[in-house]
């Protein structure tokens, strides 16, 4: 069997500057690398646990064509995408932080009956974030 990894996992956002106040600033996540092509770009984002899988920002236009990139703006805005399902070590702590930065709330903290205490967020294009407290 070989040996594999994830390296990126594509987030496509409606707006990649007000998605970043979310993950960057609101979530914590650092940006590896912002990347230009015409008039689109790709930001990478790192967890705190450091290099290894990267979230990475892209408006539904990048790379897709006209018709594409406007079926898919639709399903990102309804939040029919996702969910993205993350962890961290301090649940509540990062609940109280990003709900109090204005952040769309889905879930308050709880426990779930398939095991995981979790909460969840809609992100500003739409997308659900559910966030894990990890054991």
């Amino acid at each position: 069997m070989a040996n594999i990894s994830i390296n990126f996992v594509p987030l496509s956002v409606l707006d990649v500057d007000e998605a970043l106040l979310f993950y960057r600033d609101g979530l914590g996540f650092t940006v590896v690398s912002d990347v230009a092509n015409g008039d689109f770009r790709w930001v990478s984002l790192a967890g705190s646990d450091g290099p290894g899988t990267n979230l990475v920002l892209s408006t539904p236009g990048a790379g897709r064509s006209e018709a594409d990139a406007q079926a898919l703006a639709e399903l990102v805005a309804k939040g029919a995408i996702g969910p993205l399902v993350l962890s961290t070590k301090d649940l509540d702590g990062l609940f109280e932080s990003l709900s109090a930065s204005g952040a769309e709330v889905l879930q308050e903290p709880m426990d779930q009956p398939w095991g995981p205490r979790d909460c969840a967020f809609r992100d500003p294009s739409g997308n659900m974030v559910r966030i894990n407290q990890a054991a």
